[in-house]
């Protein structure tokens, strides 16, 4: 569970949605740190071979599957693979980290840095 500014949202209905877009091969959702809003979602992208996809692409999709708007990603990362567990199951403690660290690094030296 993300807890988005005191809102619950299920990852894995998230996940399922996007999974739903022609564009992606696998997805991982999590909660990234806000200062305002305690999480946010960030969503992990693994796109099918050839393809590229961008956040407002996946937005847009996910604005036509009758999302609410608390529950729609707010940053995209596109990766080639998953931290995976010995059983195979995505590490999104992980990702978890990834994130946090990617955002302190944009806080200290902006996003180009």
């Amino acid at each position: 569970m993300i807890n988005r500014g005191g809102e619950k949202i299920n990852a894995e209905e998230v996940e399922n949605l996007i999974l739903a877009h022609p564009k992606v091969l696998n997805v991982a959702v999590v909660g990234m740190p806000d200062p305002i809003y305690r999480e946010k979602i960030c969503a992990y992208v693994i796109p099918k071979p050839g393809q590229t996809i961008t956040l407002q692409e996946l937005v847009d999709f996910l604005m036509t599957k009758n999302i609410a708007k608390f529950k729609l990603p707010e940053r995209l990362e596109v990766v080639s693979e998953f931290p995976l567990s010995p059983a195979g199951k995505v590490f999104k403690r992980v990702l978890r980290e990834d994130i946090a660290k990617k955002l302190e690094h944009e806080q200290k030296f902006g996003k180009q840095g």
